[in-house]
């Protein structure tokens, strides 16, 4: 099954941007999942979860601002969760539904969990993947250490080398597999090199996260009143295993799933990791 290329304007303190989604299913289908993607990935990183369940959700996967095919902020102070929660409340009233399913990795587990949380939340059913309320620091500057950069390669094939080494916890994933998350993440410049599609300007509000107090979001996800599942990538070096098992015990009390072999954080490229997701959305 195909997607459709869709695009919706959003408004930022300094003017509108474009943000743009991949839509798979039928789109008169009342049931939506919405994923989101981590830090610097894009929404093209569900495209086997959505074919997946696009016989029965409408799945809409956007690319966060500044990633992805979506415009980059003229600010780069406004890369922050104000701006993103925004965005993608503009984005269901686009959709033209009251609720929907929720499933975001990392970054987008984030937004989802403060969407969660407000009163009168759109989101009837969140999947949180491999993040929680509490963030390991040393997986925070892990990341940081390769987010601020924009490096350049003069192939195709050193880009497929460069994301395979720091997108390694993803797991033992096939040569195929790595050159489709790398397809949808580089593009090639003007200059005949290639380089990643994220604005650099998204480190910006991620140092100041690093500058700053411990993050503890516990107020935030007990909040929470929606089924909720957390996914843990086994390997996982960002949600502990402690945490992980709180978040069973509090708020909505998740119901837990760990995949097995991998770290932070699981892409949904096997079908193991598909049928957590598809138990928990379709099992009443």
């Amino acid at each position: 099954m195909k997607f459709r290329q869709q695009q919706v304007h959003c408004l930022s303190p300094s003017g509108l941007h474009r943000m743009a989604y991949t839509e798979w299913g039928e789109r008169d289908n009342p049931r939506v999942l919405v994923c989101v993607h981590g830090l610097t990935r894009n929404g093209r990183d569900f495209d086997d979860l959505a074919a997946a369940l696009a016989g029965d959700y409408r799945v809409i996967c956007p690319d966060v601002v500044g990633r992805g095919q979506s415009d980059h902020l003229r600010d780069a102070a406004d890369y922050a969760m104000p701006q993103y929660l925004a965005d993608m409340v503009t984005l269901i009233a686009r959709l033209g539904v009251e609720r929907v399913d929720w499933l975001g990795t990392s970054m987008g587990g984030l937004i989802g969990m403060a969407l969660a949380s407000l009163d009168g939340s759109p989101i009837k059913r969140l999947l949180l993947n491999d993040v929680g309320p509490v963030i390991n620091d040393q997986a925070l500057r892990r990341i940081a250490a390769y987010t601020g950069a924009d490096p350049t390669w003069a192939s195709f094939d050193e880009a497929v080398a460069y994301v395979r080494e720091i997108s390694a916890p993803f797991g033992d994933l096939s040569a195929e597999q790595w050159r489709q998350l790398t397809a949808s993440s580089v593009a090639r410049r003007a200059d005949g090199r290639w380089g990643f599609l994220y604005d650099p300007g998204i480190a910006l509000a991620f140092e100041k996260v690093l500058d700053g107090p411990n993050i503890d979001l516990w107020p935030f996800y007990d909040r929470i009143t929606c089924p909720t599942l957390v996914i843990r990538g086994a390997l996982s070096d960002l949600l502990s295993v402690d945490v992980w098992r709180q978040m069973g015990e509090r708020g909505p009390r998740a119901r837990l799933a760990e995949a097995p072999g991998v770290g932070h954080a699981p892409m949904f490229l096997e079908a193991r990791q598909i049928a957590i997701v598809r138990d928990f959305l379709l099992t009443p």
